[in-house]
């Protein structure tokens, strides 16, 4: 019995310190000389840079879940230089979701046929996803495929 409470004991303590093990941590000496530890930087010192999916990422301010989807589902949107009032809904939908995506704006030959091959044309705009890929702006289609990715609904 007593085996069978100790080994449970820890478990417990394992799980609880792997819930943590993703945690960023800081010690710091405050005007009293106490010593502090926390998960928040000293009052005054920004977080430097926060941890998605094992990886450093720059603090750009973005919330949690919405860079955690940005390191699994990237989004990249393929537009031309001539497509004026056809890409723009596209662009504004993922501004107003806070989406970070990528502009690539298809030009050269190769280019194309990288476009060719995801969606089967030349058509712009088109959405990816991933490995999703959308031909044409389709406003539902769009916020399916984000919200499939784990994007919150609404940006900051």
């Amino acid at each position: 019995m007593r085996l069978h409470l100790a080994t449970a004991f820890t478990a417990c303590l394992l799980a609880a310190s792997m819930c943590t093990a993703h945690a960023q941590t800081y010690r710091w000496t405050d005007s009293s000389g106490h010593t502090i530890i926390s998960d928040t930087p000293p009052p005054g010192q920004a977080r430097q840079a926060a941890r998605v999916g094992g990886k450093a990422q720059p603090d750009d301010g973005l919330p949690f879940t919405t860079r955690q989807a940005a390191a699994r589902f990237p989004v990249t949107l393929y537009t031309t230089s001539d497509c004026g009032e056809e890409c723009q809904p596209a662009r504004d939908l993922l501004k107003t979701r806070g989406v970070p995506f990528t502009e690539k704006v298809v030009q050269t030959e190769a280019e194309q046929a990288a476009l060719k091959a995801l969606v089967g044309d030349l058509f712009v705009p088109s959405l990816q996803v991933g490995r999703q890929h959308q031909r044409g702006f389709n406003a539902s289609l769009y916020e399916q495929m984000l919200d499939l990715a784990g994007y919150p609904k609404s940006g900051k």
